[in-house]
C-alpha cells in the first residue's frame, strides 16, 4: 500500500459541477441535483482500496445519520479500469448494493471530475455548505488499516457539526491518506 496524501483544496472554493452516471441505477446524477439542502459530502473512493474498505461501514453510518439532517453524500470512483477492473461500473454497482450504500456511487470514466477537484487518493473527502462552498477537505479520522485506532469519522463529523451549527470552518484540517488514484 503506497500512501498518498490529499492535495490542497481551498476552503471557500466553489465545488465544480459535474454530471456522471450513477452505477446503481444507471441514471445521470449531477452535483446540483444530488447536493444536500444544508451541505454535501463528496468522497472519492473505489472498490479495491484497503483504506476505503477499512472505513466503508462508517461512511454508511455517517451518511444515514447526516442525510436526515440535510447533508447529502456522493461517492465517486475515478480509477482507471483497464488495469484495475475491480473498480469498474458493474462491480461498483455490486459493492454499493451489497453494502447498501445510502448515497449515489458515480463513475468518473474520463477522470475529469477527479482533476477538477485535485483529488489524489482514495478515500479523499470534501465537505461543502448549502451554497457548495468548501468548508472541509481532509481525513475521515486518524484510523488507518492496521494502526489499531477505531474508525469513528471524528474529523468529518466535527466539520459537519460545525456546518450545521453555522460555525466557522475547522481551522486545523489534516489531509486524507490512502491509495493514489489510478490515473490513465
Amino acid at each position: 500500500m503506497a500512501l498518498t496524501e490529499s492535495n490542497d483544496f481551498t476552503i471557500g472554493k466553489k465545488a465544480p459541477n459535474f454530471t456522471l452516471i450513477n452505477t446503481v441505477d444507471n441514471k445521470s446524477c449531477s452535483l446540483t441535483t444530488a447536493k444536500g439542502k444544508k451541505g454535501t459530502v463528496l468522497m472519492f473512493i473505489c472498490n479495491h482500496c484497503p483504506f476505503v474498505i477499512h472505513v466503508n461501514s462508517e461512511l454508511i453510518k455517517m451518511a444515514n445519520e447526516y442525510q436526515a439532517k440535510g447533508i447529502h453524500f456522493i461517492a465517486i470512483s475515478s480509477n482507471e479500469i483497464e488495469k484495475y477492473p475491480q473498480d469498474g461500473p458493474q462491480l461498483m454497482k455490486q459493492v454499493a448494493e451489497d453494502l447498501k450504500y445510502p448515497f449515489p456511487y458515480l463513475f468518473d470514466e474520463t477522470q475529469e471530475v477527479a482533476k477538477a477537484y485535485a483529488a489524489a487518493c482514495t478515500p479523499d473527502f470534501y465537505v461543502f455548505d448549502a451554497d457548495l462552498k468548501a468548508v472541509y477537505h481532509g481525513q475521515l479520522d486518524a484510523s488507518r488499516p492496521g494502526n489499531g485506532k477505531p474508525v469513528t469519522g471524528k474529523d468529518i463529523r466535527n466539520a459537519l457539526n460545525h456546518l450545521l451549527e453555522n460555525k466557522a470552518a475547522l481551522e486545523h484540517q489534516k489531509p486524507s491518506v490512502g491509495c493514489g488514484i489510478k490515473w490513465k
